[in-house]
């Protein structure tokens, strides 16, 4: 799996192990995010990474910020973008299988490396359940096919 990867410089420790962990895991990580500490402005990673993954250039995403919040609120205004806040394995694994998140998002302030690496297995593994959950995810496409 491809597998985008995006963060501001709150982040930039916490990006790097993910993606050496996301490598020993098997998938292929392209970084999208900044490698300086330097202040800069999150959504323009929010983006990067949303676009990669509304293109098709990457199966899914994941972005690190302070909190999470800001950085997938940007990825959320790409069209087709389903991006979702987890601070916990079971959050990411119930985005995957009923919401069928596109792009997971976590904080550096918030999570440790450790959780960060459990967070990010368990979306991973996680598979779309259908079913039910296909509906609501038709009807978010829906109101997202309404906006302007």
């Amino acid at each position: 799996m491809k597998i985008a990867i995006g963060n501001d410089h709150a982040a930039v420790e916490l990006k790097n192990q993910i993606m050496a962990y996301v490598k020993e895991l098997g998938h292929e990580v392209e970084n999208y995010g900044t490698d300086a500490n330097a202040s800069c402005n999150y959504p323009e990673y929010g983006e990067k990474v949303a676009r990669a993954v509304a293109g098709g250039r990457a199966d899914c995403g994941i972005l690190i910020c302070g909190t999470g919040v800001g950085i997938s609120i940007a990825a959320n205004k790409v069209k087709g973008i389903r991006a979702a806040v987890c601070s916990d394995v079971t959050t990411a694994r119930l985005v995957k299988e009923h919401n069928n998140a596109n792009i997971i998002a976590f904080g550096a302030r918030i999570v440790g490396e450790e959780l960060a690496k459990d967070i990010v297995k368990s979306y991973l593994e996680a598979e779309f359940l259908g079913g039910r959950h296909a509906e609501r995810v038709a009807m978010i496409e829906e109101i997202e096919s309404r906006e302007g």
